[in-house]
């Protein structure tokens, strides 16, 4: 698998890819509604891609951008094998992906942003959100952004723009994706979605930072996954802001027909699976008790 996410024109995301699928992907494009690619790194790094467009019975124009508008270049393509090549390349981090090719660097203009005037208070309060968020793990950069720009707001004052929530979101996302380069092997909720996703293949209805609170989870979960799904299991995000802080998480899990003997047997194979993948649990086997899982390492990689 390649470590990129693939974004095509009518909306689909595709996640770490093979090399042989992009190369699909690529030979794809040129028709209605599917005339470009995106692809990212995974996790992705603010104002670094590289993207094709073609329509049919014409050129490809490949362009990639390397972190400032001073750095984005472009080339004219006769056909698809070079820029699967070039795009492969770059997905690979290969050195010299970009050799051979006639680059020329595009002159973009961009309005520089203003700088963020907010005082201590505000600034401590909105950098603390967004990197409690971040530490969360599961949100995108257009999330984030999107609550750097919300979280201050009140009544008709809007202290931070649209396009300095964005520079702040970039400048936190690009920390924690620095951070989390350090990281090596598995961490406990990477571990979290194996078990999770064992629990989804053996007929339960499983979900991560699902919803935003236990009243809309219990109200949704029966509609989240398959309608013959035994069971279910999840955590909302006050539970994941509590991993986030150290304080372990909460899942909430019951059987869909209600009954206490149900939600028993759930429980029970939700700790199983747990221990299958080296989680701790705290339960007593009580079904009106949620499953905590703690001491836990909350070290989550952002893209998944």
């Amino acid at each position: 698998m390649l470590a990129i996410t693939v974004h095509t024109e009518n909306g689909a995301r595709h996640p770490r890819v093979t090399a042989e699928t992009l190369a699909a992907l690529i030979l794809g494009i040129g028709g209605p509604d599917n005339h470009f690619l995106i692809v990212e790194r995974a996790p992705e790094v603010p104002d670094f891609y590289i993207q094709v467009w073609h329509d049919a019975g014409g050129e490809y124009m490949l362009q990639h951008r390397a972190g400032s508008a001073d750095r984005h270049f472009q080339v004219l393509l006769d056909g698809p094998e070079p820029v699967i090549a070039a795009m492969t390349g770059w997905a690979r981090l290969q050195d010299g992906w970009d050799d051979g090719l006639d680059w020329i660097r595009l002159a973009l203009a961009e309005e520089p942003v203003p700088p963020l005037e907010l005082d201590e208070d505000d600034r401590v309060q909105l950098e603390g959100r967004l990197r409690q968020t971040l530490v969360g793990g599961y949100a995108t950069r257009a999330e984030l952004a999107e609550l750097a720009e919300d979280h201050l707001v009140s009544g008709d004052r809007r202290p931070v723009s649209p396009a300095q929530a964005r520079e702040l979101a970039d400048r936190m996302w690009r920390e924690r994706v620095e951070e989390q380069a350090g990281w090596e092997g598995e961490t406990d909720p990477d571990r979290l979605t194996r078990a999770f996703a064992a629990l989804e293949a053996a007929g339960m209805t499983a979900r991560e930072n699902f919803t935003c609170c236990r009243s809309c989870g219990q109200a949704e979960i029966g509609g989240a996954g398959s309608p013959d799904a035994r069971g279910f299991v999840y955590f909302h995000t006050q539970c994941t802001d509590a991993a986030a802080a150290g304080h372990g998480l909460t899942l909430l899990y019951g059987g869909f027909d209600g009954s206490a003997e149900t939600t028993a047997a759930v429980g029970r194979e939700v700790v199983a699976a747990l221990a299958a993948v080296g989680l701790p649990a705290d339960w007593d086997g009580d079904p009106a008790k949620a499953v905590e899982v703690r001491p836990l390492d909350w070290r989550r990689r952002l893209g998944g």
